[in-house]
């Protein structure tokens, strides 16, 4: 396997923080993998709803995952505090690909790093919609350069 890229601290414009939780630990004693979608799923719709204006009970707007991968370099595990970093590579009309990163505080390497994709859609019909104007720009500040 080729060496994999390194994934910085630096390099993410948004952080979210997390404490990891004892039921996130596998029968291994570390954090199961599956579970760090759950933090890339919570860091994006945290920034969504409190810099995007996000109305994720009532909006007539929606993001829907419909591509998602996580790539793992070390180990973490419960109890610790970890940031989950988050960027946006593809910025389109109807969607947005997120790149992720999961890093032990105090730490510049990521422990995990991760692309997610939203497409955005009208809750009623389920058809994708451009991305709200408030939403864009809150998504804009985050563009990986």
């Amino acid at each position: 396997m080729p060496d994999q890229p390194k994934h910085l601290r630096g390099d993410y414009r948004f952080f979210h923080t997390i404490t990891t939780r004892w039921h996130d630990n596998d029968i291994y004693g570390h954090v199961n993998n599956v579970t760090y979608y759950s933090y890339f799923d919570s860091a994006m719709n945290i920034f969504l709803i409190q810099k995007g204006g996000l109305d994720i009970h009532q909006g007539k707007v929606v993001g829907f995952v419909v591509s998602s991968s996580c790539d793992y370099f070390a180990p973490i595990a419960f109890p610790e505090t970890i940031d989950v970093g988050l960027r946006v590579a593809r910025l389109g009309q109807s969607s947005v690909q997120y790149e992720l990163a999961i890093f032990k505080q105090g730490e510049q390497e990521a422990c995990a790093a991760g692309k997610v994709v939203h497409v955005f859609v009208e809750r009623a019909t389920n058809q994708s919609t451009p991305i709200p104007a408030t939403l864009r720009a809150a998504l804009e500040v985050l563009v990986a350069e």
